[in-house]
């Protein structure tokens, strides 16, 4: 008699690369969320001009710190393959993060942001209306089962995501603050950090298509 149970998930040498790519998603994560800890203090002077929207300000770092997790898991043809339930499970949760994190994203860009300029809230507006697109649009395209263009879209979608840790690191290299004030340096920061990655991504698709 057939055995209709399926073969335990088991840990090979070729799933070493994925773990150590989401075990240093997860560092980088928790390192860049760290730096918002003084905002838990939840007083004026800890949250300056996040003060009136500190939960939104809350909800955004959070659900975005969730979607950069779980996010990469997404990546790992292993886990994607030995179980579609899990697959799916985990795509709703960085959906909902992702819904959750963009819109408190669009909140503080048509309100805070312009405390710093136009132009900032203008990045910050178009950056979150990308990543919210993006991911609907990779959601779509899982529910009519087109699946190699979800594929394509869940990549961008998190390349948008990923581009908080790049602009948030980025400004924190001496030489960067060196060049100007944060209103002179967070714009083109915030826009080189997911429009550089998603050119680079779709200059690599694009050969990828020629050579076949």
């Amino acid at each position: 008699m057939k055995s209709n149970s399926k073969t335990a998930f088991s840990l090979s040498q070729t799933d070493i690369i994925p773990l150590i790519i989401w075990c240093a998603v997860v560092f980088f994560t928790w390192l860049f969320m760290h730096g918002a800890d003084h905002y838990l203090a939840l007083t004026p002077e800890a949250m300056g001009k996040y003060f009136e929207l500190r939960w939104v300000l809350i909800a955004h770092i959070t659900a975005g710190g969730g979607a950069l997790i779980t996010g990469i898991v997404q990546f790992w043809p292993k886990l994607r393959n030995y179980s579609w339930k899990i697959h799916r499970l985990i795509g709703f949760v960085y959906l909902m993060a992702i819904l959750v994190s963009s819109i408190c994203a669009l909140i503080l860009a048509f309100t805070t942001a312009y405390k710093v300029n136009w132009a900032n809230a203008f990045t910050l507006q178009v950056w979150a209306s990308v990543w919210i697109s993006a991911t609907f649009i990779a959601y779509y395209a899982a529910v009519q089962r087109r699946f190699q263009l979800h594929r394509e879209w869940m990549t961008r979608s998190y390349i948008i995501t990923v581009a908080f840790l790049i602009s948030g690191f980025a400004y924190k290299i001496p030489y960067v603050q060196q060049l100007g004030s944060y209103e002179e340096i967070s714009t083109p920061l915030f826009w080189m950090g997911w429009a550089v990655p998603l050119y680079i991504y779709e200059i690599i698709r694009s050969n990828k298509l020629v050579t076949k």
